[in-house]
């Protein structure tokens, strides 16, 4: 969830208020205008790009009694900042399309409330103090944000839509059920420390959720929730207004980035980086007496075979030598890596002992003696292997994988196409 949406709706509000800030009820007071921001939001960075979105923003201001014909004039002057944090490259023109969209919502958005308020003239309409709900009704209802409110012990009252449907359910089934009902199990400690530890003992403040959603048929998505603690006013019990977003398409970016930076995208095989990050995590959680198995494999003459048939078969070699090596170990837990040219790395992970090492990198050898066909080429592969077995306990990640890469360079000068082990106790 954006850093901009709070912010934002404080100015927007106070741009607002010379224009008419009209009484509402208290949730609509809270949510309304963040919930528009992020509708808008949305709308910036989607793709197909629909400017639509603003006419319903537009539609929700006269819905919450925003009805000055300049309230689309000033929300200009302040929502164009939202161009600020969207990278589309037509961001610009994106932002400028639905600022215009507002005004129009707006503009339709009158005529409809003109109509109403000549369909209901008579005293009795005129009097009902119920009005004031109706268009709080249709906002929450109408929202594109998803919207929540429950009381202080986690049940929700009421939910909109856009929940619903984020969901998968009816917007009614949702009543009177528990948060948690729709949380992961993982996430309900977390959950439970930031309203009910934080929160809900303050009884003020605004607090921000991004978790995971376990939809009605059991797939998983992510919603971002800023929850407001809202005393109520009078007898009224207090309550918590959650206004959120499905993030699900974000998180999901975030994750194939993830893999991206960790993946070498010739092989496929996890990177440098990700092997360092194994490693590291190995040393965090190692007991004492946990040993660690690594196998340094360098391609024998490889640059030869490069310069004789091109980069572009010898790409292709190393995709082939990549999954050979894979295949060869994939039912022992190890870690295949390439960690650059023609360099590979295995790590095997505890419990692991010098037989089951040896064995291994017997494996690795043996899966490069066929030769590999490439292009019609016939290629004869073979590796040098540097081997050690260490302790874990007290390691430091790059003095290990710097040990490993000396015992390769003790595999190499002994002559090529096999491998060279070391058992290593204590590393400096």
């Amino acid at each position: 969830m954006d850093d901009i949406e709070e912010p934002l709706a404080r100015a927007w509000l106070k741009a607002l208020a010379p224009r008419g800030a009209v009484p509402q009820p208290a949730p609509s007071a809270q949510f309304t205008l963040r919930a528009l921001i992020m509708d808008l939001l949305g709308a910036l960075r989607a793709d197909p790009f629909d400017a639509s979105a603003g006419v319903q923003v537009g539609r929700a201001l006269v819905a919450a009694q925003w009805t000055d014909e300049h309230v689309p004039r000033v929300s200009a002057r302040v929502l164009h900042r939202l161009v600020d944090h969207c990278p589309h490259p037509d961001a610009t023109a994106r932002i400028a399309e639905l600022l215009s969209a507002i005004g129009q919502g707006h503009q339709a958005g009158l005529c409809d409330l003109r109509s109403l308020d000549h369909t209901h003239t008579t005293p009795e309409r005129e009097a009902d103090p119920s009005r004031t709900d109706d268009w709080f009704r249709l906002v929450f209802d109408n929202i594109a944000a998803a919207v929540a409110i429950g009381n202080t012990e986690g049940t929700l009252l009421q939910a909109n839509n856009a929940l619903a449907e984020m969901i998968g359910v009816p917007a009614q089934s949702l009543q009177g059920i528990s948060i948690y009902d729709f949380s992961h199990p993982e996430d309900k400690e977390h959950i439970h420390h930031l309203l009910f530890e934080t929160l809900v003992p303050a009884r003020s403040g605004t607090v921000k959720l991004e978790r995971r959603l376990v939809r009605a048929d059991g797939t998983i998505g992510w919603i971002a929730f800023a929850i407001t603690y809202v005393q109520g006013a009078g007898e009224s019990p207090d309550y918590l207004l959650a206004v959120g977003s499905d993030v699900t398409e974000q998180h999901q970016r975030h994750e194939e980035l993830h893999r991206q930076a960790r993946h070498d995208p010739l092989t496929g095989l996890p990177n440098r980086r990700l092997l360092t990050e194994r490693v590291h995590e190995l040393i965090a959680t190692a007991h004492p007496g946990d040993r660690a198995g690594f196998c340094f494999i360098d391609l024998d003459h490889f640059k030869t075979l490069n310069d004789q048939y091109g980069h572009h078969i010898g790409d292709k070699a190393l995709a082939a030598v990549a999954a050979r090596l894979r295949r060869s170990v994939r039912d022992q837990h190890c870690l295949v890596t390439r960690i650059g040219g023609d360099e590979f790395v295995v790590c095997i992970p505890p419990p692991t002992n010098t037989s089951s090492t040896s064995d291994i990198a017997d494996r690795l050898l043996s899966a490069l003696e066929d030769p590999i066909v490439i292009d019609g080429h016939t290629l004869a592969i073979a590796a040098s292997i540097g081997v050690i077995v260490t302790s874990l306990a007290g390691a430091d990640t790059e003095s290990l994988l710097a040990a490993a890469d000396a015992s390769l360079y003790n595999a190499k000068s002994n002559g090529k196409g096999h491998w060279v082990l070391k058992s290593v106790e204590t590393l400096p």
